[in-house]
């Protein structure tokens, strides 16, 4: 079936009458499908599958009478281990919808199997904009970050604060290239240059001849256009060669508050990188940071409370819709704003982007920390509408005017 016309089924089932829809087999059942085991295990792993429980638990446990229930599997960061998971649990497991599906390769093909299905799935720990562009889907969504607002909030805010001569360290795949090249763009879009780059291999453990280049450049930022243990190893000797207290700035493209914990700030202290949530940002997330250490012994990073705030607002479109059914709950998501701890007064854009503020951080030195877990400054504050690409512009024909 062709887009346009998935797009009308969806709005003709949202019209079907208040009273006509139901939940199809007496329970709502969410997937949370990521990697568990790997290198972004602490990114999202199992601590997202708390998130996901905790929103279940707080809409009450039930919606329109049926019990909610979280299921969670390790998809190892394969594609097809993935794609098996996805489809068993679609086909003979009565999974409504699948969430969280860290890696991009693997979002993209449980994407490509949710449609074909015709369920709904929601992104929070994948990046890539494709999710949202060409690949977009009537049914799906994708909350949290992408990188796109990561290169807008790091590289872009990152100039605007007076770091604009970059140089890069880039993993030598195509995660990092893209990486590089939207924020190469957003630096020079504010006035910054690009003085040079240089690619490492996947997963290697010596980054001294990298890390002696980008010293030798000169560069006020040094980008780390990498994620993971790479970033993580890059961070490490990067303290060892005193880039950061010879006056250079560390710049992580994708990293967040479980990796910094995991460096401790000695290590992680003055590097700058961009996230959609911080715990200690304000009172309301503060109060779920706190509950979520209560049940964790860890406070979230965005991906975290981005799969609380997904589900939440998925068991929103449900009791909205009056049905479990794809499509009116669906529309549902499309029209129902989000304003939450995680988003405030944000809204889903035509394509299945959740259009929400990002800010630029700064980790702080371990005299700056007040308390355990206290570890960011907020530099900047980047709006929705300019942390995300323009729906209409984003390549998604579900948004094409």
């Amino acid at each position: 079936m062709k887009r346009s016309a998935i797009a009308m089924a969806v709005l003709a089932a949202a019209t079907l009458p208040a009273g006509a829809a139901e939940i199809s087999d007496g329970k709502v059942k969410i997937g949370i499908l990521n990697d568990q085991s790997g290198v972004y295990a602490d990114f999202g792993g199992k601590w997202s599958v708390e998130a996901a429980k905790m929103a279940a638990e707080d809409f009450g446990g039930k919606v329109l009478g049926a019990p909610i229930e979280i299921i969670d599997a390790d998809h190892q960061n394969k594609p097809d281990v993935a794609s098996n998971i996805a489809r068993k649990w679609y086909d003979t497991e009565q999974v409504d919808s699948i969430m969280e599906l860290t890696t991009s390769s693997v979002a993209l093909a449980v994407r490509n199997i949710s449609e074909q299905k015709e369920k709904i799935d929601l992104v929070t720990g994948a990046a890539t904009t494709e999710l949202t562009g060409e690949q977009c889907s009537p049914y799906g969504f994708h909350w949290a970050y992408d990188t796109h607002a990561l290169a807008v909030g790091t590289g872009g805010a990152l100039v605007s604060q007076g770091g604009d001569s970059w140089y890069f360290l880039t993993a030598d795949y195509a995660f990092g290239y893209s990486l590089e090249d939207q924020t190469s763009d957003f630096v020079k879009q504010k006035g910054g240059e690009v003085l040079g780059s240089v690619r490492h291999p996947l997963g290697t453990n010596d980054f001294s001849s990298f890390l002696l280049q980008a010293q030798a450049s000169g560069a006020e930022v040094v980008g780390l256009a990498n994620a993971g243990l790479d970033t993580a190893n890059a961070i490490k000797q990067a303290a060892e060669f005193g880039i950061v207290a010879s006056g250079q700035r560390l710049a992580a493209l994708l990293f967040t508050l479980s990796e910094v914990h995991g460096l401790g700030l000695e290590a992680a202290q003055g590097l700058t990188l961009t996230e959609s949530f911080y715990w200690n940002r304000d009172e309301a997330s503060r109060e779920f940071g706190k509950r979520f250490y209560e049940r964790t012994g860890r406070m979230p990073n965005m991906v975290h409370a981005g799969t609380y705030s997904g589900v939440l607002q998925y068991l929103k479109a449900i009791e909205k819709a009056g049905t479990d059914a794809t499509k009116p709950v669906a529309q549902a998501m499309h029209e129902m704003p989000v304003d939450d701890f995680f988003a405030r007064g944000a809204k889903v854009g035509a394509n299945g982007r959740l259009i929400s503020d990002v800010y630029l951080m700064e980790v702080k030195t371990p005299e700056e920390s007040k308390e355990p877990w206290d570890y960011y400054k907020v530099l900047a504050t980047v709006p929705g509408a300019e942390a995300y690409i323009d729906p209409a512009q984003s390549g998604c024909d579900l948004a094409k005017p």
